[in-house]
């Protein structure tokens, strides 16, 4: 019995398909790579379905695409003996984006149509490009196992709405209709569509096959033999050889990127890749793509990411993440293992020697890979850099073992080239250090600018001494766990000591020793006017030109600490800091010098909270610190 429905495309997915019709002019045929690419994900996903329920394959175990075209009616069909879809799963896939941070990606589309293009192209578009060249999609399809008489069709003009029918469909698998605009008919020509079947599908692992027209029998004459006729049939036209099983110097750079796309449904080349076959102890081949872009959902907890997983050839998942710790999500990339079983779970990833072993050999591989990145070409790092840093900075908390191979590929600002771009590694520091200096010196703010023009940083300008300047959110919690870097401890010039050690003189000792013992009246008078304001008040050893600053003292937790932590919505408990004055500063005499308490006690609190403000870069009150301020250039004026 019929049951003709009609839906509403989700707000988004209406977006995207105005947006592709009208953006990807410059990259049409990419429908076909996208729409055969998951026609071989549906033939992958019914063979390992099949390994533990052999009825599945109707008793048609012959895996294909075929693709075929009617140039009179102007259409390309693209057919699959898959694993096909259900009802639910024609709604559920075709109605909607399955993907997450759609949001993010239409907040990011400017209008420029060559722009958006290029967006697009990151966030993935698989069977939603059939609207690029056509007006009409119908697609027909039915699960395997379910009876003849549950097949699903679904058809949309690619506007407001689409509808969904119960039909009759004798095999197994999804058929799609393309419909073909007026002005995309070219694609309707048999050689066009052969040509681009070669250019994007040659490594697929499933017969791509298209029909070859038979020929009529020739009679024999005297110049020319009898010809028997042929009858027509499918002919493959790709490899259909997995690209991962051949040996590396038989396949092109061409068919690397060609790959890449059609297991990321990126449309823009990867950065770099390794493929690499394992023999011995543990057998396996991998072939790992670090991408060019980012995807627009990097950031969200509930992406999937992780690799394909392949036993013995056979496709087993996707997003297996077991196989790639967190802080390398962009990779993409396929593992096939000849150790696991081919009835894999997920179960037994999860406690498994031989998912152990691999997992840790694909982390050194990536970071190999970023390490010789790095190396050899600089400026393509930068690139990758620029996309995934702060992913990368992750690395320390979550991988103790490769913990100094992560560190090796930070990148930061620092005061070495005063430019806000990081391209300053740890590694480079250390090679600047001074004679005598033991420690790596950094700073953590909310801006670049708040961290290149601190405070804090003056003396150390002052002696020449680097500083690596960080600014990111995810900074603070990195450097709670990544405490040293080649033996050299890391310092945060924001806390109660600089711990200058052999960088410090004797002469330079002895006259901050001789300024703390003269200090010892004004400190004290500064701390009983503040009173609970402050846990201590002390001279400087930091400030060359500015009167008075705060630092966190030992144990305490840091300003930028305590901002992550209020941000997660995390209860902080109330620390007070440790105010340093730096008694040589016009101001702080002046201050030494006020006689009249009530002013004193003014003075102090005013200098304490320009001090907070540019450590924090707000206050809790700002209104009595603008009150305060005004009052103390009135009383100046009078």
């Amino acid at each position: 019995m019929s049951q003709q429905e009609t839906h509403g495309f989700q707000t988004e997915v209406k977006q995207l398909l105005n947006l592709m019709i009208h953006s990807l002019y410059s990259n049409k045929e990419i429908f076909l790579r996208e729409l055969v690419s998951n026609a071989a994900d549906a033939a992958d996903k019914l063979r390992y379905e099949a390994l533990t329920n052999d009825a599945l394959y109707e008793g048609d175990g012959e895996l294909r695409v075929r693709i075929s075209t009617d140039k009179e009616k102007g259409t390309v069909t693209i057919e699959d003996n898959g694993i096909g879809m259900t009802r639910d799963g024609v709604i559920e896939h075709l109605g909607t984006i399955a993907k997450s941070g759609t949001a993010d990606f239409f907040k990011n589309l400017s209008g420029d149509e060559s722009k958006d293009s290029q967006l697009i192209g990151q966030f993935g578009v698989g069977f939603y490009s059939s609207f690029i060249v056509a007006d009409k999609v119908t697609v027909r399809t039915r699960a395997a196992g379910h009876a003849k008489d549950e097949g699903v069709q679904w058809e949309s003009a690619g506007e407001g709405d689409f509808t969904v029918d119960t039909i009759v469909k004798e095999t197994r698998g999804t058929q799609i209709v393309l419909h073909l605009r007026e002005e995309e008919k070219e694609f309707a020509d048999d050689y066009r569509l052969r040509s681009i079947i070669t250019k994007y599908s040659d490594h697929i692992s499933v017969p791509v096959e298209m029909w070859e027209e038979g020929t009529p029998a020739i009679e024999a004459t005297e110049e020319q033999e009898a010809v028997a006729a042929t009858e027509g049939q499918w002919q493959s036209m790709n490899k259909a050889t997995a690209l991962w099983t051949r040996n590396k110097s038989d396949v092109s750079k061409e068919e690397y990127e060609e790959f890449y796309k059609h297991i990321s449904h990126d449309f823009t080349d990867p950065l770099l890749w390794s493929h690499n076959r394992v023999e011995g102890k543990q057998e396996y081949t991998s072939l790992l793509y670090i991408p060019s872009k980012a995807p627009w959902d990097m950031w969200n907890r509930d992406r999937k990411h992780g690799l394909k997983l392949f036993v013995q050839r056979v496709f087993v998942m996707d997003d297996a993440e077991q196989f790639m710790p967190s802080y390398l999500r962009f990779v993409q990339g396929l593992i096939d293992s000849n150790d696991l079983p081919l009835n894999v779970s997920r179960e037994i990833l999860q406690d498994n020697k031989v998912t152990t072993a691999l997992r840790t050999a694909v982390t050194k591989r990536v970071l190999g890979m970023l390490e010789k990145l790095a190396k050899n070409d600089a400026e393509k790092y930068q690139t990758f850099w620029a996309e995934f840093g702060q992913v990368l900075k992750e690395g320390p908390a979550e991988d103790m073992v490769n913990k100094e191979r992560i560190a090796g590929l930070l990148r930061f600002a620092s005061t070495h080239t005063e430019d806000a771009a990081p391209t300053v590694s740890l590694a480079d520091y250390v090679s600047r250090m001074q004679e005598g200096q033991s420690k790596i010196y950094y700073i953590v703010a909310d801006s670049h600018e708040a961290a290149a023009n601190s405070p804090h940083l003056e003396l150390l300008r002052k002696k020449g001494i680097e500083v690596v300047l960080m600014s990111e959110r995810i900074d603070e919690w990195l450097i709670n766990h990544l405490t040293e870097f080649d033996g050299k401890q890391l310092h945060s010039v924001t806390r109660g000591d600089l711990e200058l050690g052999d960088l410090e003189d004797a002469g330079e000792k002895e006259a901050q020793e001789k300024l703390e013992t003269e200090s010892e009246g004004l400190v004290k008078r500064i701390k009983d006017s503040l009173g609970e304001k402050v846990s201590a008040v002390k001279v400087t050893t930091r400030l060359t030109d500015t009167p008075a600053c705060v630092v966190a003292g030992e144990g305490e937790m840091s300003t930028q600490m305590i901002k992550l932590m209020e941000a997660a919505g995390q209860a902080v408990p109330e620390s007070k800091p440790t105010f340093e004055i730096n008694p040589e500063h016009p101001l702080v005499a002046r201050l030494n010098d006020e006689q009249d308490e009530a002013l004193f006690t003014q003075w102090s609190d005013l200098l304490l909270q320009q001090a907070q403000l540019s450590e924090k870069g707000s206050l809790a009150d700002p209104s009595a610190f603008i009150k305060l301020m005004n009052e103390m250039l009135l009383a100046k004026l009078k």
